[in-house]
């Protein structure tokens, strides 16, 4: 009997012990615990440790890759380090050989011929198998689905010039992939006006052309730029939910490709005014308009980056691998960047900044350069020049680059806070 009270007796110290060993435990995990859960839409971030190489590219083990896809799939963006703000803008390239595309070419039947690179006889499909990864934090790989469950009963307004055109292309063959042909209206015969739409979601995706966001007047000689007065698909604008807006290509063509003859300003007509200056004057002509006109709870507002184009020497011609030099940059359009920051850090209503030109400028390889169509026929068959010479080396083969502007687009929506205004600089790389 007294050996059996002994028994107990440790019994009870015994598993007492372990509670309080146990208890100690997990108070020193609640220390310690870096795993904080971001669950979509204001939730809190997940940070779990990843030992990760920080090349900008990344070619061989995708071991990585795959485990972090797994996770992507639950729509849930994953910090790898507590100690740096998840930016999903500066991150690497990591080459997946079973390719990286959402969808093929032929599911959608409105890429444009611009855009159609394997159609119009491209042999090589690696551009296609690039994947985009953020240093500091998983992005949910893109899903169409869950995007026009996000944006159901919304509508989508994408203004600027044909980058951003090509942007509308990828966006909308994005999410025309994932549902019936049969589910879907679309109107692509103009190239200044496209929409696509959801009809079980009631989504709609539009484009506007406009390549100054201001107006131009180039019907009459001479032409003129209305620096301080909004184009007026403007008018078309109010009440979308979600604004993607870019600027700067057309503002750097010169000789036969300039767009404008004189500028409008302060009610003149002048033709010495700087560059900078103007292209300044026209961008806090569209954030007037953004500030006045934009209801902050209904809609929120991006802007897009330049895309970065590759002219010069031979340009893209003949290239089918990314620059794989990290310290690589054009400084294209550097200082009309500097404006757009500028000008968004003094606006009223918070304006998310895509900042895709880091991460563009070394996706060499992704340009349809003389992989395009003019009146009809393929370039490569017109034999007139050289080829080097009518290369097209600024707009983007689909699938491919805007796929992952598209991605970053869903990625923001998930993160669901828009960038601090004052502190937009960091994000310019």
């Amino acid at each position: 009997m007294e050996t059996s009270t002994k028994i107990t007796r440790k019994w009870i110290l015994c598993t007492f012990g372990s509670f309080i060993s146990c208890f100690i435990f997990l108070l020193y995990l609640k220390h310690n615990n870096e795993a904080v859960h971001f669950r979509t839409l204001r939730h809190a971030m997940f940070n779990v440790t990843l030992s990760l190489d920080d090349s900008f590219f990344h070619p061989g083990n995708l071991e990585t890759s795959k485990a972090a896809t797994s996770r992507e799939d639950e729509g849930n963006i994953i910090q790898k380090n507590s100690k740096n703000k998840c930016n999903i803008f500066e991150g690497r390239w990591v080459y997946e050989s079973k390719g990286s595309s959402y969808y093929e070419a032929p599911q959608c039947p409105f890429l444009s011929e611009q855009v159609s690179c394997q159609k119009n006889g491209r042999p090589d499909f690696d551009y296609e198998n690039w994947s985009w990864e953020a240093h500091d934090c998983v992005i949910p790989r893109f899903n169409g689905r869950d995007m026009l469950k996000r944006l159901r009963g919304k509508r989508v307004i994408i203004v600027g010039d044909s980058l951003n055109r090509n942007q509308w292309e990828s966006l909308a063959c994005l999410l025309y992939s994932t549902i019936p042909p049969s589910r879907a209206h679309l109107d692509f015969s103009s190239s200044s006006y496209k929409v696509f739409k959801a009809k079980d979601y009631n989504v709609t995706v539009e484009f506007y052309w406009n390549p100054f966001l201001v107006q131009l007047d180039s019907k009459n000689a001479p032409k003129i730029l209305r620096l301080e007065t909004l184009d007026l698909s403007c008018l078309h604008w109010q009440g979308a939910d979600i604004m993607v807006f870019n600027t700067g290509h057309w503002w750097l063509h010169r000789g036969k490709f300039k767009a404008w003859d004189l500028f409008e300003y302060k009610g003149q007509l002048v033709d010495e005014l700087k560059l900078e200056s103007a292209f300044e004057v026209a961008m806090g002509t569209w954030a007037n308009w953004i500030d006045q006109n934009v209801n902050l709870i209904k809609t929120t507002v991006f802007f897009r980056s330049v895309s970065p184009a590759h002219q010069g020497q031979t340009g893209c011609y003949t290239k089918t691998q990314p620059i794989t030099d990290i310290s690589h940059v054009t400084h294209f359009s550097e200082s009309l960047m500097e404006i757009v920051v500028r000008t968004l850090s003094k606006m009223r209503v918070p304006v998310r900044y895509l900042n895709i030109t880091k991460l563009s400028e070394h996706r060499i390889d992704a340009h349809p350069s003389v992989y395009g169509k003019k009146k009809g026929q393929e370039l490569m068959k017109r034999k007139l020049k050289p080829p080097e010479s009518f290369a097209d080396c600024s707009h983007w083969c689909l699938p491919g680059l805007p796929d992952t502007w598209n991605r970053l687009l869903y990625a923001s929506l998930v993160l669901d806070h828009p960038t601090d205004s004052p502190g937009l600089s960091h994000l310019v790389s």
